[in-house]
């Protein structure tokens, strides 16, 4: 054998040597994260059951601050620098910020929420234990779960001695479930730490299925159509003078509605409440009201209010176009104006990055055991906070919070606290590797 070839042999022993090294040394460290997952997660449930039992409904501010104050506490012992932010600009409690910079790695983002939809008059306001592992209660799987498992997945990380390499931005919102005014101040800083990440991670419960991960959620806006009529005895209507009356023109536009946007895939658009007649007197928080008339009488307005939800911003664009469309084109003696508010959530929109980001995930949660991951249908993720980040982050998946339970924003809201774990191990592992660039 010549000195050629002897070097190239030698060249290759060495590398299988390093492999062999570096692979070793990835699965001690991996091991190091679920031991430590498993050693810390009796704890992180007390510290589910405690934050459960303490109200935080989004109006509640008090309660927003004490659950925030809580997790706080938690996320200082680990060395992150925290910030319960003022929520009096635009109305609510405030949010929880945690961040610290590590050394290496793709910076990422931590999305969670403290408020839940149970107020103060909610008959749930405490856990109970429906078996050994399904706990049912006021946002235990929206999302106060989700939140245990990000604080789980840092101390997981930390005392395996990996935390130090990362660069990690924890939001946990104060008004997630019911969102202050105007949205520009109220996801601010939400936004801002988007602009600075490269992976965003958001802990909803996504469909309460832990083989789901959502890659892509509908937003959501609302609109108001507004239509008037010429009132005039009944015996009057559909001639030249009076025309068709409110009533008439405002089933025309939703027919159409209908007609032309129902098949349109992952789009709808639901007329919530209608009023209409001779008068009218719409509730001042735009959730109802009262109407008069007479069955001898053309209507003279109706109000309809509903939402709109998309997949992307194109689809919307072209939806709200559409819609306007069809109420431009009025019946006789009838007008119609179609208002959409500002702001509302953005869609999360599909992209290359997040089919990717989901496609680690799913390696993870088999190498460890844990089975396949597949994609939520966006027909069954509602908006959520992640959407905020979609036009900053290279890569975005929700749903990685408890799951397995049910009820979400009713008195039977629940959830497996075996996920609580599950989610915390695969969640730390993808984060490792990611940093490490073993994926």
């Amino acid at each position: 054998m010549n000195l050629e070839s002897k070097f190239k042999n030698l060249f290759f022993l060495v590398t299988i040597c390093f492999s062999i090294l570096s692979s070793s040394q990835n699965n001690r460290n991996e091991r190091k994260i679920i031991g430590a997952v498993d050693e810390l997660s009796e704890n992180a449930i007390s510290l589910l059951k405690k934050s459960v039992n303490i109200n935080s409904g989004t109006m509640n501010f008090e309660g927003v601050k004490k659950v925030g104050t809580l997790f706080q506490k938690e996320l200082d012992k680990l060395g992150f620098k925290t910030e319960l932010t003022n929520g009096d600009a635009y109305g609510r409690a405030g949010h929880l910020i945690a961040s610290r910079k590590g050394k290496k790695g793709p910076k990422f983002l931590m999305i969670g929420h403290l408020d839940t939809v149970f107020e103060l008059e909610s008959p749930l306001q405490e856990y109970t234990m429906q078996n050994d592992s399904i706990m049912k209660g006021p946002g235990v799987a929206d999302m106060k779960g989700g939140d245990v498992i990000i604080i789980l997945t840092m101390q997981a990380l930390s005392k395996a001695g990996l935390l130090d390499d990362m660069s990690i931005e924890i939001i946990m919102t104060g008004d997630e479930e019911k969102s202050g005014k105007p949205l520009e101040l109220s996801k601010k800083d939400l936004i801002d730490a988007a602009k600075r990440a490269d992976i965003a991670l958001g802990f909803e419960n996504g469909d309460n299925n832990p083989k789901t991960i959502v890659v892509s959620r509908r937003g959501s806006t609302d609109w108001k159509l507004k239509v008037t009529g010429n009132p005039a005895h009944s015996s009057q209507i559909f001639t030249e003078d009076i025309g068709t009356g409110a009533i008439y023109e405002t089933s025309r536009i939703l027919n159409e509605f209908y007609i032309q946007l129902a098949k349109e895939k992952d789009l709808t658009f639901n007329p919530g409440f209608i009023i209409g007649g001779t008068a009218l007197k719409e509730d001042k928080d735009g959730t109802g009201g009262s109407a008069f008339g007479k069955t001898n009488v053309v209507s003279q307005e109706t109000i309809v209010r509903g939402d709109l939800r998309a997949v992307s911003l194109e689809q919307l664009v072209k939806a709200k176009e559409t819609m306007q469309n069809i109420v431009s084109e009025n019946y006789l003696q009838t007008n119609a104006e179609l208002t959409f508010t500002s702001g509302g959530y953005p869609p999360l929109s599909l992209t290359e990055g997040n089919t990717k980001l989901l496609s680690y995930f799913n390696t993870v949660s088999e190498d460890l055991g844990f089975g396949s991951v597949t994609a939520v249908n966006p027909r069954n993720a509602g908006a959520a906070d992640i959407s905020f980040t979609s036009e900053y982050v290279d890569m975005a998946i929700d749903g990685l919070g408890l799951t397995g339970g049910g009820g979400d924003h009713t008195i039977n809201e629940s959830g497996n606290l075996n996920t609580v774990a599950t989610q915390a191990k695969i969640t730390a592992v993808l984060m490792y590797r990611l940093v490490n660039s073993k994926l």
